[in-house]
């Protein structure tokens, strides 16, 4: 995105630039810990649903650090420096910090309550499934919950269910392959700065709302009002219509919605610009 205005742009301030720095030296640190040691910072470092094994709470804090490739990394930071930078110039180091982690923060407890109500319903269509077991009702969860995994439990395991409804070493088996499915669910990190990032977009929003960005994909001006609002129902329709899906659409609204209240809390006339 391109800014009419480049007077604001000049230096970056010290929290952008340090939360930046931080951001790549965690993933040059997981890229050297994985190749030397074999060990996987994000899968310890990344926050699990309270309910895994996996999970610490520390993690809350550190996933916020950490990210999955060099890709995941250079867009979170970007829009960091692009619009975080102004608006620690305008409220100052601490405030702008204290906005970044509310958001980061607020963005994971929206994303930890959807992943639990998510599972809980996962569970308890588990249990009505298990309560009266076949194929078609198996087919059927596995589909709903699980449709990336169909192929690969149909191949391994359906196909046979299907020639013998009735026997019960298959009832079984569909109850393993339940349990695992849910642990799978359950045990997958998530990381990136995203939620705060969304946070920093929607107060920019708020703050700048009718300066015009020149957008990169389409190339086309548009207000960082409607930016906002764009970028925000997108993700709650993605967020609904995807799911489990491996982007966390609630957190980066979290984000956006712990923001927007912050905001709220520390608005004055003179906090709006033009």
């Amino acid at each position: 995105m391109i800014f009419g205005n480049r007077n604001l742009f000049n230096s970056t301030p010290p929290v952008v630039m340090n939360l930046i720095m931080i951001n790549v030296v965690m993933l040059v640190i997981t890229w050297v810990m994985a190749s030397t040691f074999g060990i996987d910072l994000n899968q310890i470092l990344g926050v699990y649903p309270p309910g895994s094994p996996n999970f610490r709470p520390y993690q809350i804090v550190t996933h916020m650090f950490m990210h999955g490739g060099l890709f995941h990394l250079f867009f979170n930071m970007f829009a960091l420096w692009m619009f975080g930078r102004i608006l620690e110039q305008v409220w100052g180091s601490r405030r702008f910090f204290i906005y970044y982690m509310v958001t980061g923060l607020g963005a994971v407890t929206i994303h930890l309550l959807v992943n639990y109500l998510h599972i809980h319903a996962i569970q308890t269509d588990a249990a009505a499934m298990l309560n009266t077991p076949s194929p078609d009702v198996f087919a059927a969860f596995v589909t709903r919950h699980f449709p990336e995994y169909y192929d690969q439990v149909y191949s391994q395991f359906l196909d046979k269910w299907y020639l013998f409804p009735n026997n019960p070493i298959y009832t079984e088996q569909a109850a393993e392959y339940t349990r695992q499915l849910i642990s799978l669910q359950q045990n997958i990190p998530t990381v990136g700065a995203s939620g705060a990032v969304y946070g920093v977009l929607l107060a920019f929003g708020v703050l700048f709302p009718n300066t015009i960005l020149m957008l990169l994909f389409p190339p086309i001006p548009i207000k960082a009002k409607w930016m906002v609002i764009i970028y925000g129902g997108l993700e709650l329709y993605l967020g609904l219509t995807q799911p489990g899906s491996s982007i966390a659409h609630f957190a980066h609204l979290g984000g956006m919605i712990f923001g927007f209240i912050l905001i709220k809390i520390w608005q004055r006339r003179t906090d709006v610009f033009y």
